[in-house]
């Protein structure tokens, strides 16, 4: 099959390693060009445009970093609807807001083509090890003919509904991350300042109900010393602000996700810490 891959960052690249893998031919663009270098010289064919995928692929995949992005690739001047015509696919993998998602199935449908939203979960590990937990809003006959393409990226995919309940399903999965997030962190912290044995209390914690994929992928690497994105906090911190804006539009009220909220935006906007892992919060309180 025809695959495009718009997006190929720190988790992109693998995930369209992955459909490359699978003996796919694959066309690929990036803003920065570099970085689908790697998959070029394992067989991907470079574009150099959103629209120039969108001509020569049957089913475009897109996992970029904001949803001003995802406008700009889909709908800008050389956007992907630009050149898509009647029978192929989209398939918006980032982290966007549900309004956006319904927006390309429309667009996309006025085309003869289908727009599914279909974000992920797991981060760099995940995207790494074909992993992913895909989450997936849109035309179920869609979803079931591209099923066999996500399970080449991941392990647990679902479909939710109409247009859009991906991004919903990935709100309510990063207000829970939230939650994992600072309370790994402040568990360290506490740890710390009672001087336990912190592998050992990773070691017991992990044993029992307090146990989570946070804590299990990045306390290890914040003994280590490594605040390397697996996620980027920067954009984190966008999906937390997508969520409480949603949460406003059905007229909740969510503290804990608001502190987190205001947590990274300390981190990402006060302290210039974005480009770090969201392991990087503990940095606020190391510096207590």
């Amino acid at each position: 099959m025809k695959l495009g891959f718009i997006g190929t960052g720190v988790m992109g690249a693998a995930m369209a390693g992955h459909l490359l893998a699978g003996g796919h031919e694959l066309f690929v663009y990036n803003r920065t060009k570099s970085k689908t270098d790697a998959l070029v010289a394992n067989g991907a064919k470079w574009a150099e445009t959103p629209a120039k995928v969108a001509e020569q692929a049957d089913v475009i995949f897109s996992m970029v970093g904001y949803p001003t992005d995802v406008e700009e690739i889909y709908f800008g001047e050389t956007g992907v609807f630009s050149t898509l015509t009647a029978g192929k696919t989209v398939v918006d993998m980032t982290t966007s807001t549900p309004t956006l998602a319904a927006k390309i199935a429309v667009t996309a449908k006025k085309l003869g083509a289908t727009g599914l939203d279909a974000p992920v979960s797991g981060g760099d590990v995940g995207a790494k090890n074909a992993a992913l937990t895909i989450m997936v809003g849109g035309d179920k006959a869609a979803y079931d003919k591209l099923l066999p393409l996500f399970k080449l990226m991941g392990t647990s995919i679902h479909l939710f509904g109409e247009a859009g309940k991906g991004q919903h399903t990935k709100m309510a999965n990063q207000i829970m991350i939230a939650g994992t997030m600072t309370g790994m962190v402040e568990m360290m912290t506490y740890a710390k300042a009672a001087n336990l044995p912190m592998e050992d209390v990773l070691k017991t914690l992990s044993g029992g109900g307090a146990d989570n994929w946070s804590m299990e992928n990045y306390a290890p690497r914040i003994l280590a010393g490594d605040y390397t994105p697996g996620f980027f906090a920067k954009h984190f911190l966008k999906d937390l602000r997508i969520a409480l804006d949603e949460a406003d539009k059905m007229g909740l009220d969510l503290p804990a996700t608001k502190e987190a909220k205001h947590l990274y935006e300390v981190m990402v906007d006060d302290k210039k810490l974005g480009n770090d892992g969201t392991q990087g919060l503990i940095k606020l309180y190391q510096e207590k």
